[in-house]
């Protein structure tokens, strides 16, 4: 590729990034989203159940990012949210006791966008006053953790997109997009084999419900961290079909 036809890919991977919020509560948060979304080149927002509308101070803190805002699309479940894109991240402070592999924005943005080449990538936010659930986060592959004083860890939801948009537009600036040389698999197509093989192995009684320990969640982080293809999980989905026939 030319250097023009670089820059030119580089800029329809950003507006792949899908910024996802889940139930938030402020409007002038929203406002504030669009506009460290636009300032950066990004375009895709998705809002899950919030609990406040896109009104008069929402679109004030947007200021020239109003088009964000009124293209932004409204869902019930993060899995809908989700569910066409190849590459799930969850923002959030929390890091003890989950199996997912976990980055800075930093580290992140240069597979972020080399994932993006190929379909839409979605970097997830939680509400305000409660962040992720753990049933978010589990829907989600990587962790991504903002650096902050480990004293006082809150960043203002506006604050927090922008220093991940921030960090997207930096690594495409510094060097040039390694595209993946694989069709990765989407999300839907992830979480189908995740319920065939859960439901295989609690059949099996491999896999208990009423004792989960945590075979599920490491399950959920060996693929995530392999990178799913299309083919591969056409091979897993025709290994349980063919083990529940037995």
């Amino acid at each position: 590729m030319t250097n023009a036809e670089l820059e030119t890919e580089g800029l329809d991977c950003l507006t792949r990034v899908r910024i996802v919020l889940i139930e938030t509560r402020h409007p002038g948060n929203l406002g504030a989203v669009a506009r460290a979304m636009k300032t950066m080149g990004l375009s895709d927002l998705v809002l899950v159940n919030p609990h406040c509308a896109v009104d008069g101070e929402a679109l004030a803190r947007a200021s020239g990012a109003v088009d964000v805002l009124q293209r932004a699309r409204i869902v019930t479940t993060l899995a809908e949210a989700l569910a066409d894109t190849v590459l799930s991240v969850a923002c959030t402070s929390r890091r003890r006791d989950l199996p997912h592999p976990a980055y800075t924005p930093r580290q992140a943005a240069p597979e972020l966008l080399a994932r993006a080449a190929q379909g839409p990538v979605a970097v997830v936010f939680g509400s305000e006053t409660f962040g992720l659930s753990n049933e978010d986060l589990m829907l989600c592959r990587w962790l991504l953790n903002i650096p902050t004083n480990p004293d006082y860890a809150s960043l203002n939801l506006g604050a927090a997109v922008q220093v991940l948009t921030y960090e997207l537009r930096t690594s495409l600036a510094d060097s040039p997009i390694a595209l993946p040389t694989f069709e990765s698999a989407t999300h839907a197509e992830i979480e189908g084999l995740m319920t065939a093989l859960t439901a295989l192995l609690t059949e099996r009684g491999f896999y208990n419900p009423d004792n989960p320990k945590r075979l599920i969640p490491r399950l959920r982080r060996f693929f995530a961290r392999t990178g799913m293809e299309k083919d591969e999980v056409a091979i897993w989905r025709g290994i349980v079909a063919s083990l529940g026939k037995d």
